[in-house]
């Protein structure tokens, strides 16, 4: 079975995986650009039971255009997020597929937010869009 770690930049925050993600997606929607530095988030999602946190965590929480919240685990010391529970994905805890800083971690599957996605940006070959 895969197993993985995910970590802030300290390394006092981290989060391991087993098993593979039930999705790999990016996400163009302008929080999550505002929220990585970057244009777009790439997350990983694993079934809770999948999931190891070690480590302390502030919380944000962010309500979405849909209305549901999500609350990003952060590490207090450096910042960096490494994992988030949503509200309309219960069971399911999402990682950001950067903190596992693994140039061979799974091609994302799916695209959300296309309509704000910056225009120069090429996605992976079969990939499955939503605006």
């Amino acid at each position: 079975m895969t197993r993985r770690v995910a970590s802030c930049s300290c390394g006092q925050l981290s989060a391991t995986t087993t098993g593979e993600p039930v999705r790999i997606s990016i996400c163009h929607c302008l929080a999550c650009q505002r929220r990585t530095g970057s244009v777009f988030g790439m997350q990983a999602r694993f079934p809770e039971a999948a999931v190891t946190v070690q480590g302390r965590s502030t919380v944000f929480a962010r309500t979405g255009d849909e209305g549901t919240t999500a609350r990003f685990h952060f590490c207090p010391d450096c910042g960096a997020t490494v994992y988030y529970l949503m509200d309309a994905v219960p069971g399911m805890v999402a990682i950001p597929v950067g903190a596992f800083a693994d140039p061979r971690f799974p091609t994302p599957r799916v695209s959300v937010y296309g309509e704000r996605k910056h225009p120069w940006v090429r996605l992976p070959d079969g990939i499955e869009h939503f605006e």
